[in-house]
């Protein structure tokens, strides 16, 4: 299983459309089973809190539906416990650097560098623009969600084929 969680700062607008799109490609390719996702911020402002309506308007206009996520913070065990940690943008990226344990760093990134149509390396945040800001990130979003989960197909079947190397007899077996 690979675990991957989306960050943004208040986790009520990006993080929670990169969570719910990402759920939606994943059970589209029926990968719900092999790929965990959760959405969390790096403030803690909008905790318990349902994603911004804004939000939610401008995903269920394109079938995706968040009116069951819930805002959280980033807890210290998420930095153990998911294999990838993407950010939304650089300031959220450094928040995180911040608080990982430099070992642990490797798991940490930013969302847009799966991108193959925008070359932005963030995610703008749409809270406090206009209405169409909504619709941008959820562009940049299916865009990088896809790039995204081309990685992650490859990931699980380059490991499937090293599960399977495993199961062929070795040079020691032959004799």
């Amino acid at each position: 299983m690979i675990k991957v969680l989306f960050v943004c700062m208040g986790n009520i607008c990006r993080s929670p459309t990169a969570e719910g799109v990402f759920r939606h490609f994943l059970q589209e390719r029926r990968l719900e089973d092999k790929v965990e996702v959760d959405s969390a911020g790096t403030h803690g402002y909008h905790a318990g809190e349902a994603p911004d309506q804004r939000t939610q308007r401008a995903a269920a206009a394109r079938n995706y539906d968040l009116s069951n996520m819930r805002a959280r913070k980033v807890a210290a065990q998420d930095l153990d416990y998911f294999d990838m940690i993407l950010a939304m943008d650089q300031n959220n990226l450094d928040v995180l650097k911040r608080i990982c344990p430099a070992e642990k760093r490797d798991r940490l990134g930013l969302l847009m560098s799966y991108s193959k149509n925008f070359d932005d390396d963030e995610v703008p945040d749409p809270y406090y623009g206009l209405g169409h800001g909504f619709d941008l990130v959820l562009d940049m979003i299916e865009d990088a969600a896809s790039g995204l989960l081309e990685s992650i197909e490859q990931r699980l079947i380059n490991e499937s084929a090293g599960d399977q190397d495993d199961d062929r007899p070795g040079p020691a077996d032959d004799c």
